[in-house]
């Protein structure tokens, strides 16, 4: 039934096919072409192709030429998205220097991807500028109308050739909304100087990078994925929401705490941050004291902790960046062994806090209050882990107010449990059992943990969890 569906949506008229890509984010847009011959027919690129001679086309007046060029075929109104391929060519060589893709969405949406048989491997550096009215020539004034109303730009596989021309391209973009390099592999160092308009920020798998600079006023998110970097972030004070996932580790670069801490202090004033854990472990293994730093965490409300594995160490540095993290309403854990392991080096320093090299009970008699945390998920889990336990007594111990609900998930997403704290003083007066609950004794606590099935634990993004008060139990 499935495929005849599908057989008969592939063979609407074009019209209607354009229509349906047309109303989709342009991402999710141009991977309809993998779906059959129907759909692969709405993305046949126009060809564009361009002769320099060999010492041009790398020159001012060559990506002057492409920039215009490009902006006349793009500033074309169109409904549907559009797929335009790019060849750069010196004279006679008989070789493509330069193929990009160009896919223009129909919501002021640009991605520019630099591919083709001819990669250029050399490593280079790159400074991204965002400055608003800046024209070179009156050929550039044609082109800044178009670029002006760009809102996203998302640019893949930049190479040492192709960055004088996306940066020229990006000086006339002055409304720029969102941004996006990914995938650039010979780029060491990122520069990004933007103006007001630039909202979004995001960089993926450039695996070389070794050094980022982000100077944006207006910047709200921020999203890093992939090797940890030197990173420097400055005048980015309306920043609010960081993704740092840096599930790949260090690569060939360098941990220094002296790097990492003033990284982390230009993020003290956001509200959202999903994190690798490793990170936190590492920053607390080299000797740093979070509750020693000039900084805390305090518009923190939402954290997005994720790891392979979950450990004494790991759980313990959690709970020391929790310590700065005091208006936090939202705690994320998710487990996911199909996260490689991050193997943490011998440092000499000795473990920061005292009660780290304790037992369980003198963790949580140190542990921090945190009085406005409201829901905690627990991902990637299984009901026979010690450490959830002992994790899911340190949270407890830690949420001082009114905690709405807890969840704990498995890896395959199959099974969740809503958590209850139940008093032992009560555990007589329950009259058995039932087969979806699990009671669970707490070490040195008076309590019992008590587990519940939920019935629809296929979607644990749906679960009605009981209101639990620290304090008096289950409500």
């Amino acid at each position: 039934m499935e495929e005849e569906s599908f057989a008969s949506v592939s063979s609407l008229p074009r019209e209607i096919l354009q229509r349906i890509v047309s109303m989709m984010p342009l991402i999710e847009a141009v991977r309809t072409r993998v779906l059959s011959s129907s759909w692969k027919s709405l993305w046949t690129p126009f060809q564009v192709g361009m002769d320099f001679d060999s010492d041009q086309i790398v020159c001012n007046e060559a990506r002057e030429k492409v920039s215009q060029i490009l902006a006349v075929l793009l500033k074309q109104p169109c409904d549907n998205p559009e797929l335009w391929k790019f060849s750069l060519s010196r004279i006679g060589s008989g070789e493509e220097d330069v193929i990009f893709l160009a896919t223009k969405g129909a919501g002021n949406e640009l991605h520019l991807d630099f591919h083709g048989e001819m990669q250029i491997s050399s490593n280079f550096n790159w400074v991204l500028e965002q400055r608003p009215n800046r024209p070179t020539s009156c050929g550039a004034l044609v082109e800044m109308g178009w670029y002006s109303s760009l809102k996203k730009l998302h640019l893949r596989s930049v190479n040492q050739l192709a960055k004088d021309l996306v940066s020229s391209l990006l000086l006339s973009c002055q409304f720029l909304e969102s941004l996006k390099v990914e995938k650039s592999s010979g780029l060491e160092s990122l520069n990004v100087k933007a103006n007001a308009s630039l909202k979004s920020f995001a960089v993926v798998d450039c695996p070389r990078l070794a050094s980022l600079k982000l100077d944006a006023s207006g910047l709200k998110s921020f999203w890093y994925k992939g090797f940890l970097p030197v990173i420097q972030i400055h005048g980015c004070s309306s920043l609010v929401d960081v993704v740092l996932d840096l599930r790949e580790g260090l690569g060939g670069n360098e941990f220094d705490c002296e790097d990492i801490l003033p990284f982390m202090a230009s993020l003290k004033d956001i509200e959202t941050l999903m994190i690798s854990g490793w990170l936190l472990e590492w920053l607390c293994s080299a000797g740093v004291i979070f509750g020693r730093l000039q900084f805390q965490f305090n518009k923190l409300k939402e954290l997005c902790w994720f790891d392979s594995s979950m450990s004494w160490s790991k759980r313990d540095s959690l709970a020391c960046f929790l310590h700065i993290s005091p208006l936090l309403e939202k705690l994320t854990i998710m487990i996911d062994q199909n996260l490689g392991t991050i193997a943490r080096p011998c440092f000499f320093q000795y473990w920061h806090e005292p009660h780290l090299l304790v037992d369980h009970a003198a963790v949580k008699a140190n542990a921090s209050e945190l009085g406005h945390l409201k829901i905690i998920k627990l991902a990637g889990f299984s009901t026979q882990d010690d450490e959830l336990l002992l994790l899911m007594d340190l949270l407890l111990k830690m949420s001082t107010g009114i905690l709405a609900s807890m969840t704990v998930t498995t890896q395959d997403k199959q099974q969740s449990w809503g958590v209850s704290k139940i008093p032992k003083s009560q555990i007589n007066h329950i009259s058995g059992c039932p087969a979806n609950r699990i009671l669970i004794p707490c070490p040195d606590s008076d309590y019992f943990l008590g587990l519940t099935e939920e019935s629809n634990s296929f979607c644990p993004a749906t679960l009605g969890i009981s209101r639990i008060d620290p304090c008096q139990g289950q409500l």
